[in-house]
């Protein structure tokens, strides 16, 4: 059986993506095929030193280091950033790190239309995508355009091999709620559905393996090849429940991005399994179970990954308001997303029980 759909589009975003050990240092020549010169590097405060090799790296096509980028990317952040961007006249934007330093790249580039070079350092996968999120009094909004989309992307397995392990293990499930949601997208393709269920089988491959030896190049390099198709699946079909709902724990509760992906997952799936089985078998089958939402929460538990929604700061006295939340303004969804039963899935959650 195939994944041949009668109608279908296939939106594909123009991008440069290279994958291999020490790609990292091809930086400056991806500048020069671009024509640019005056590269303003992005970190996250905890990866300034990162940003300082790469700004030694650039030499003189390296205008400064900005290294304030922040989880949910908030507006006010973004605002400084950008205004230090135009203070140093970049003509492009290096970000090294995470969705936290994409984002705030997309952020500059949503306001000056900059390049980006893209040099991720977990397995978000936002670096594959038109999509940016912001957070503003306490809200996180999500913007698709291609003005956010970046150039290049440098995937390098020596910049993850360092990654502590738990970090690791929640970046990969946040990657690979974007393949499991996209499976039953409302705008899904059979292109869509091939990188989702390959992205998924690198995942399933190669996260024992990092989880065994953290310091396995060649794992670490089929997680990040997992990180870019399961990102990309992210960038060409549309999101839902599993995504709104995070959205909503994160932006509102401001509980940690990955984790909180991490423990949801599962959930969600589960949730829509009911609606649509036979969108979700595949993953079963992957998994070599029978409930989509159950190996997911399997592999999880594996893998040391959190999985209740309480270890990560949430109040029990907050699940009623945000059930709320992420019901207050309608979205598709291929469930009903119903108060009262997203309020005990939440609860669920919370607790840690599986699906």
């Amino acid at each position: 059986m195939t994944l041949f759909q009668n109608s279908f589009v296939v939106n594909s975003a123009a991008m440069r993506v290279r994958f291999g050990a020490g790609v990292r240092h091809s930086v400056g020549d991806e500048m020069e095929a671009l024509g640019l010169s005056r590269a303003l590097v992005l970190t996250t405060p905890q990866q300034a030193e990162t940003g300082r090799e790469f700004v030694r790296l650039l030499g003189r096509n390296a205008v400064g280091l900005f290294d304030k980028a922040t989880m949910h990317t908030p507006v006010a952040i973004s605002e400084e950033a950008t205004a230090e961007a135009i203070r140093l006249a970049a003509d492009c934007v290096v970000s090294i790190g995470g969705g936290s330093t994409t984002g705030l790249g997309k952020a500059i580039a949503l306001r000056t239309d900059l390049p980006q070079i893209v040099v991720p350092t977990t397995y978000a996968g936002s670096e594959a995508t038109g999509i940016l999120g912001q957070t503003e009094h306490g809200r996180k909004t999500t913007i698709t355009t291609p003005k956010v989309q970046p150039e290049v992307i440098l995937y390098d397995p020596e910049l993850v091999q360092g990654l502590p392990v738990g970090m690791t293990v929640t970046s990969a499930l946040n990657a690979m709620a974007h393949a499991a949601e996209g499976l039953y997208a409302q705008n899904r393709s059979p292109v869509s559905g091939l990188m989702a269920l390959e992205g998924l089988r690198a995942f399933r491959n190669a996260l024992p393996a990092v989880v065994a030896n953290p310091s396995d190049l060649a794992a670490r390099g089929e997680t990040l090849y997992g990180a870019w198709l399961c990102g990309s699946v992210l960038g060409s079909v549309g999101m839902a429940l599993h995504h709104k709902l995070c959205h909503t724990l994160g932006g509102s509760f401001d509980l940690p991005h990955a984790e909180t992906h991490a423990v949801i997952l599962p959930h969600a799936i589960a949730y829509n399994e009911v609606a649509v089985p036979d969108l979700l078998r595949p993953v079963a089958e992957i998994f070599g179970t029978e409930s989509a939402g159950a190996a997911l929460y399997a592999f999880g538990r594996d893998m040391g990954a959190p999985t209740a929604l309480r270890d990560l700061g949430l109040a029990e006295a907050d699940l009623d308001r945000a059930a709320e939340l992420a019901t207050q303004n309608p979205y598709w969804n291929p469930r009903p997303v119903e108060r009262l039963a997203i309020r005990a899935m939440l609860q669920a959650a919370w607790a840690g029980d599986a699906p």
